[in-house]
């Protein structure tokens, strides 16, 4: 089964290790084994975590654009909603679902344009968009490989700024520079061969010093201080 999904990932914190600036989606096309991204679209997105809820609508257009040049058997969405067809999900069913009222507000909010690209992908491509969440292990690798985005844009902005930048990374994972690559490796149980990527192009890891260390606010998850070199 060839799988499309998108998510997005990895945060700027601030001095109190609290999340502030969502920094990176990514689509991408996941096929057997299971354990990388094949080919992925991504973007930085540079969005305030309080207003991040609508980038689920962004994460869904992403996939559309990626099937435009890729074929697959399912999309899957970072929503946790039991794997329903997102395009026949109504209001209704929605509201009765078992979810924090927060969460319930503002999927109601963007439910119908969630439902309008889910339709328009049934329509063009055959295939049904699944709130899978993050059920999915194509799901968790696209947040694995957002993340491995993120870092390169975030020691980009590091390097223009001239300033350091103290990045959150995804839920159980570490980096890994490679070559000219920096990876995400998941540290989840059963998901030690799970893992995102992003070549660094630019030459970016070069001008940078990474620390990575626990978020001291957060278990569980682990943050890089990215530092420019002088």
């Amino acid at each position: 089964m060839r799988i499309v999904c998108a998510d997005s990932a990895a945060a700027v914190l601030d001095e109190k290790f609290a999340p502030v600036t969502l920094v990176a989606s990514v689509a991408v096309l996941v096929e057997p084994p299971y354990r990388e991204a094949h080919i992925r679209l991504s973007e930085p997105i540079w969005l305030a975590v309080d207003d991040s809820f609508d980038v689920i609508v962004e994460e869904a257009q992403l996939c559309q654009a990626l099937l435009e040049t890729v074929t697959a058997d399912v999309v899957h969405l970072d929503t946790s909603l039991g794997g329903v067809p997102v395009d026949e999900l109504s209001p209704v069913e929605l509201s009765n679902m078992r979810l924090s009222s927060r969460a319930r507000v503002n999927l109601l909010k963007i439910l119908p344009k969630l439902r309008r690209t889910a339709g328009e992908i049934r329509r063009k491509h055959e295939i049904e968009t699944l709130a899978m969440g993050k059920e999915s292990v194509a799901v968790r690798i696209a947040e694995l490989t957002a993340g491995s985005e993120a870092v390169l844009y975030a020691c980009t902005e590091a390097v223009e700024e001239k300033t350091p930048l103290l990045l959150g990374l995804p839920i159980k994972c570490t980096h890994r520079i490679s070559n000219d690559a920096v990876c995400l490796h998941s540290l989840m149980p059963a998901e030690h061969d799970v893992r995102g990527y992003a070549t660094d192009k630019n030459g970016v890891l070069q001008k940078v010093t990474l620390t990575e260390m626990p978020n001291p606010t957060a278990r569980g998850f682990r943050t890089i201080k990215i530092t420019p070199n002088p």
